[in-house]
Parts: C-alpha cells; sequence; structure tokens
C-alpha cells in the first residue's frame, strides 16, 4: 500500500526538477513513507520532459505523464488525481517554492481526519504586485464559498485519496479544489501554514489576469454548482419573470385601448407605444430562457463529462 501521492504539474523546470525529486526523496526516506511521485509535462517547450525521463530511469518510485500540448494546471492535476493510488495525495508545483519538508506535517493532518488540507504562505517571497491582488482575491473566495482560508491559490495542499477520485477538476478550476471537495460531500478542510520559498530558477508563469480569470471561475464554478442538476431553476426563473413582464405591459396596453375606447377618448396605437416593444422583448427573452432551460436540462441528465486532455506518454505507471 502507498502511503503518499505526491503529484506536481510541470511546465519549464528542466532545471528544479533533479534538487525537487531528490528533496522529496530525502523527506520521505527519513520518515519511512512509502511513495510515489507522479510529474505531468504540461506541455513544455524546454527540456522538462527529457529530465523527467532520466529521473524516472533512475527511481521507480518516480512516473512521468507528457501532455501532447499545453492544457494548463487543472487537467495536469486531474489526470495525476485520477492515477494517484496513495492513500494521501499531496499537490504541490514545480519551481521549488514549495517545501517538501511540510509533507510529513500534511499527510498527518489528513490522516487525523481531515478530508482537505490547504497550505498558507503566510510570508510571502513575492512582489506586492503579487501579493495584493492575492489577499483581495482570496477575500472575495472567502465570502462568497465561506470557506475561511487564507490562500486558496497555493499549490501545496492534501487531500484523502477518496477526495480526488470524487472531483473532475477541468478549466481553471485548480484554486478551488477545497470548493469542489466541499459540495461532493467532503467538508472536513483544514488549513496549515507553509514555508514559502523564494524562487530559485526561472520565473514566474502567471501573470496579474489570473486574478480576473480566477474571479471569472469563482462565479462559473459556483453557478455550475447551484444549477448544473436543475438549470431550469435558474433560466426558468429569469424566464418566468421576463415572461410575467412582458405579459403584464401587454395586458396594460389592451386594458388602456379598450378602456380609452369605451371613453370615446383619443389613444396611440398599441403598436405605436415604446412600451409595446419593452413588452415584446421581454416575451420573447422569457420563451428565449424558457428553451434554454429545457435544452440545459436534457443535456444534464444526457451528457457524460469527457477527458479534455491528451496523453502521449506514460512512464512507470505499469505495476
Amino acid at each position: 500500500m502507498i502511503q503518499i501521492s505526491v503529484v506536481i504539474p510541470v511546465f519549464n523546470e528542466e532545471e528544479s526538477l533533479p534538487e525537487l525529486t531528490q528533496w522529496i526523496s530525502r523527506v520521505m526516506n527519513a520518515h519511512g513513507f512509502s511513495y510515489e511521485v507522479i510529474l505531468v509535462n504540461d506541455g513544455s517547450t524546454d527540456r522538462s520532459w527529457e529530465v523527467i525521463l532520466e529521473l524516472t530511469e533512475k527511481d521507480s518510485c518516480l512516473r512521468g505523464l507528457n501532455f501532447t500540448r499545453n492544457y494548463g494546471k487543472s487537467a495536469a492535476l486531474d489526470a495525476g488525481f485520477k492515477r494517484a493510488l496513495g492513500e494521501v495525495v499531496i499537490t504541490m508545483d514545480a519551481d521549488l517554492q514549495d517545501s517538501p519538508d511540510e509533507i510529513p506535517g500534511l499527510y498527518e493532518m489528513v490522516k487525523g481526519g481531515l478530508d482537505v488540507v490547504s497550505g498558507w504562505k503566510k510570508d510571502r517571497h513575492d512582489p506586492i504586485s503579487k501579493t495584493i491582488p492575492s489577499k483581495f482575491f482570496n477575500g472575495v473566495t472567502r465570502w462568497i464559498s465561506g470557506i475561511q482560508l487564507h490562500d486558496f491559490n497555493c499549490g501545496l495542499k492534501a487531500y484523502r485519496n477518496k477526495v480526488v477520485k470524487n472531483i473532475h477538476v477541468y478549466g481553471e478550476m485548480h484554486r478551488y479544489i477545497p470548493l469542489l471537495a466541499k459540495w461532493n460531500g467532503f467538508p472536513k478542510i483544514g488549513e496549515k501554514v507553509v514555508q514559502h520559498q523564494a524562487r530559485k530558477y526561472g520565473y514566474s508563469k502567471f501573470g496579474l489576469e489570473r486574478f480576473l480569470n480566477g474571479f471569472l471561475d469563482l462565479v462559473s464554478v459556483t453557478f455550475v454548482h447551484r444549477y448544473k442538476k436543475k438549470p431550469m431553476h435558474f433560466f426558468g426563473l429569469l424566464g418566468s419573470l421576463s415572461f410575467m413582464t412582458g405579459f403584464i405591459i401587454t395586458a396594460y396596453l389592451i386594458f388602456e385601448k379598450i378602456y380609452g375606447l369605451s371613453k370615446g377618448l383619443k389613444v396611440r396605437e398599441i403598436v405605436d407605444q415604446p412600451l409595446f416593444f419593452l413588452a415584446l422583448v421581454a416575451l420573447i427573452i422569457g420563451v428565449q430562457l424558457f428553451v434554454t432551460g429545457f435544452l440545459a436540462e436534457l443535456m444534464t441528465s444526457n451528457t457524460a463529462k469527457e477527458t479534455e486532455y491528451k496523453i502521449d506518454e506514460e512512464v512507470n505507471f505499469d505495476f
């Protein structure tokens, strides 16, 4: 039985990989853990995959996955999660900013009863251009999700194996794995202050746009969770409000016309009034939202999720 699986997405980190894998090996052997390290090469344009092949030849505990192109961190984690055999699955970045020395502590917290343990880089070695937006992003995420974590974007996290086997990480949802875990019935989420290393090689692969993308992803994952099983509850409600608004306006215009004629008053034609066009638009939108809801219901009941990434090569997975 493998105790720990370490899943590491890799994108252009050829320089850090030898040092990182040696560090992980030292920690695991010092504590007597049985383990595997799954290195997922996410379409690197440097020698990362060649380095992974060299490392896996020397160490049977290392596994390698190679994507046909760059699919993103979420896809890399999802591929690693599907193949992880450890009782506890730990994720970390490949740039040496996450310390493998934190692995034993994370492992003990999960074995102590938690479903998810998220790292908190309390003292960060990042420029203010990253730390200030990060604090704002994490604050908004805490408010919307109700999960009181300080650092949702920390790559160093630990999970019970059952958690990662029951969630699907796609798009850019890797920031919200604790949220996905909670919504899938794993509410025991904890936090651990972890050491944050200064970057030793290369440069950050993420820009400020990730915070905007992160907010959009949060809105998306919240919407999907609430309405993925019953999309008609969302589209039907909006459709009903729009249709009823259009109906009430139309009824009012008709009543006004009939009442005016009965009193011998000069009343404008219904089609000459701006309210008529507003009512017409509201009615049409209402019908369209209803149709959208019905189609979404059909798709929800008949469509299965497909894997969004393609794997070119696997190394050391044939036990």
